[in-house]
């Protein structure tokens, strides 16, 4: 994934001005925050760079004595995880409901494994994507996951990184997976752990954004057609972007889970899922994260 790295100059810098620039920076796309000595850096995506919606922020900046000036590029291409895929992650155990069994489901790698026999295991091996199950969107998730009956159902995986959240899913019983990724190495990443967790007959990866979507055509009332549970774990303001093109591709009675935003996100999330029809079910927190499930009545 290409970003643009953007460094503000502040004049005055202070603490509030830094925390109110990297607020309203964030509802103009950008996703990454470093606090310098003279302002702020901020990374966003090349895709999602929108310049105008960054200068309106700035034209609007609701401290008037403050002055603020920015320079853009690339930012670095390299592997900003390659000392964290050298050491791993110690395994991750969420205990499994009544309804699937005894023990625990435990998210691993291949360098640190589980020191119990689980009932289910999920083995990731992480390069340049995101999804481990450390984060805690992505545990909130899987634990949805456990809760919900997936046999036979189809799921899409919005943004679908390491595939964790899809193979979790077929593990618990789901037919089949479609999962898509921005990134051409997060859809490698995620053929490459549905390999290793033997599931790669049943997870077809794509590489694309939400267009990948335009696709997959349903027909109203048809239960043939559609995916009966869409999950996406991505930052707020993609979720709003392309929460209707997950809508379009939804079947009859299906559900949608949300996550990768703040506690104070939900409300908007909310709002936005009401227009197109879809009814919240349930809110877990972990944090400040929260993660939102809809059902389309």
């Amino acid at each position: 994934m290409k970003y643009y790295e953007v460094d503000f100059i502040m004049t005055p810098c202070t603490q509030d001005a830094q925390d109110i620039l990297s607020a309203l920076a964030g509802e103009a796309g950008f996703e990454t925050f470093e606090e310098t000595a003279t302002g702020l850096k901020a990374y966003v995506q090349q895709a999602l760079f929108d310049e105008e919606a960054l200068k309106m922020v700035l034209d609007n900046f609701p401290f008037e004595n403050v002055t603020i000036t920015y320079s853009i590029q690339e930012a670095e291409d390299k592997d900003w995880n390659e000392q964290w895929e050298q050491e791993g992650f110690e395994p991750i155990s969420l205990p499994l409901p009544p309804s699937k069994g005894k023990g625990n489901l435990t998210i691993h790698d291949g360098r640190h494994l589980p020191n119990e026999v689980s009932q289910l295991s999920i083995e990731i091996d992480a390069h340049l994507a995101f999804g481990t199950g450390t984060h805690e969107t992505t545990r909130m998730i899987c634990s949805m996951l456990l809760d919900m009956p997936l046999a036979g159902k189809r799921v899409l995986d919005c943004g679908c990184g390491t595939g964790i959240l899809g193979i979790c899913a077929l593990k618990l019983g789901a037919d089949s997976v479609v999962g898509y990724d921005i990134d051409e190495w997060s859809a490698d990443n995620t053929r490459h752990n549905a390999v290793i967790n033997r599931v790669d007959d049943r997870l077809t990866a794509l590489c694309g954004d939400a267009s990948v979507l335009s696709n997959f055509t349903t027909t109203p009332d048809d239960l043939s057609s559609g995916f009966h549970l869409v999950l996406a774990n991505i930052n707020r303001n993609i979720l709003l972007n392309d929460m209707e093109r997950f809508r379009s591709v939804m079947a009859p009675k299906a559900q949608l889970i949300l996550s990768g935003f703040y506690k104070n996100d939900c409300a908007l999330l909310e709002s936005k899922a009401q227009t197109l029809g879809l009814s919240l079910k349930a809110t877990r927190t972990d944090g400040d994260w929260a993660c939102l499930l809809f059902s389309l009545d």
